[in-house]
């Protein structure tokens, strides 16, 4: 008796974890509804980052009607919850973005978003579509779930609502690195932390994950470009900061495809706008050029950014000009610790179906929660949310982008048991 007790022991210490109590499944199954009219609210009245007052006001009422602790206005509207359970032991958060973009919705949907604003100069409309509406109606869910299962939790849970994960507006400070500056994780101390991402090319049902690095570092830049005005019709009496910018995106190119080590994963330099000129027949003063950097390793991106420095200058100073490059930095890398990784994949397996857990390979989008993964360890997936045999679907941040609520009751039960695993393990 004594070698089986020591075995099982053991058994659970190398990550075996518990199947879903019938009970508790049976209490998330009852709240979907809820969730999903939590979701569709929250869809029809988005709000952009740094501006989610409304979005905040409803999760921390929500959180409050459950007895947890509630803080808010951490890094601005940001809300957290923090539930003690019954029983000693040590603290995991769960983490939800809850801003939206502004993107004008094509959807023809009963709760489709009908909100405009003015983003930087131009009149737009505003719409969840990345699914941080759902993100945010999952861990109200999950929140509502635990607070009434407190006997099953060893330690305490912090149910951390994230602003402006898609980046603050310019001149401001959001998102997870300020959450972190705060204290989010202190106070007590995490020791680990989950997240979760919907995908519209992900089917409903289905699991999506990767140890290690799974989302890319992100910078956005900003390059200036200086040459001399004159007349359309006489180019040799000025200096042309659009064919200079047109020869620096040229030139950016071919650090990818000649200086990346492109076998130690992905890269990509993309210019996203580009600024210049009032009328046809001037060439202009000045070009600016915006755009974004995404890589996987850090010794490429050490590469890259060097490139860069070096090479924006000196193409303008080849043809007359002048360009200053600034390079911002977005997010780090997105970092599944690989040991926790491997401690709650049979949680995503025991809850999802061992079928329905895919691996699979890095990809060149970014996450601010890679901040959160640099202090403490962490743990990030995809759920599918592609309406079942659907054979394409449209990407997130465009104005088609759909996700198949059917999706949502899944992420609650990974994530509630996640939590209760962790803590109990």
């Amino acid at each position: 008796m004594k070698y089986s007790l020591l075995c099982l022991s053991f058994l659970f210490s190398i990550g075996i974890q518990a199947q879903m109590q019938p009970e508790l499944e049976a209490e998330i199954n009852d709240i979907e509804s809820k969730v999903i009219e939590w979701r569709r609210d929250f869809h029809e009245n988005p709000e952009l980052s740094n501006r989610e007052f409304k979005t905040a006001e409803k999760i921390a009422k929500h959180l409050t009607s459950l007895g947890l602790e509630v803080q808010t206005g951490v890094a601005k509207t940001g809300v957290v919850g923090i539930l003690i359970g019954d029983n000693p032991g040590k603290v995991v958060a769960l983490r939800a973005d809850i801003d939206a973009l502004p993107v004008t919705e094509r959807n023809d949907l009963p709760f489709k978003s009908k909100v405009t604003t003015d983003f930087l100069g131009t009149n737009t409309g505003v719409m969840h579509a990345c699914g941080h509406d759902t993100h945010t109606a999952i861990l109200m869910g999950v929140a509502e779930v635990l607070s009434k299962n407190k006997d099953k939790i060893n330690g305490t849970i912090k149910f951390i609502f994230q602003p402006a994960e898609e980046g603050p507006p310019p001149g401001e400070k959001g998102g997870a690195s300020v959450m972190i500056e705060e204290g989010v994780l202190k106070n007590p101390d995490v020791d680990a932390i989950f997240g979760l991402h919907i995908n519209s090319g992900t089917p409903v049902g289905t699991i999506r994950y990767k140890p290690e690095g799974t989302m890319a570092a992100v910078e956005r830049f900003v390059i200036n470009v200086k040459g001399k005005q004159t007349h359309g019709s006489a180019p040799w009496s000025g200096t042309d900061p659009i064919l200079i910018s047109a020869k620096i995106i040229d030139g950016l190119q071919t650090i990818i495809s000649r200086d990346a080590k492109l076998v130690d994963g992905a890269a990509v330099i993309t210019v996203g706008k580009i600024t210049s000129g009032v009328r046809f027949n001037i060439i202009p003063e000045s070009a600016e050029l915006i755009g974004t950097i995404r890589t996987l390793d850090a010794d490429m991106k050490a590469t890259i950014l060097r490139r860069m420095n070096e090479m924006v200058p000196a193409i303008a100073k080849a043809y007359g000009g002048d360009a200053t490059l600034e390079i911002q930095n977005n997010t780090a890398i997105t970092y599944n610790d690989p040991a926790l990784t491997n401690q709650m994949l049979p949680t995503l397996q025991n809850i999802a179906g061992k079928d329905k857990v895919e691996l699979v390979k890095a990809t060149t989008g970014g996450e601010d929660f890679s901040f959160f993964q640099e202090v403490v360890p962490g743990f990030y997936f995809f759920l599918g949310g592609q309406t079942p045999g659907a054979t394409e679907s449209a990407p997130h941040h465009t104005p088609d982008f759909f996700i198949d609520e059917s999706g949502m009751l899944l992420g609650v039960k990974v994530m509630s048991q996640l939590a209760i695993d962790y803590l109990n393990n």
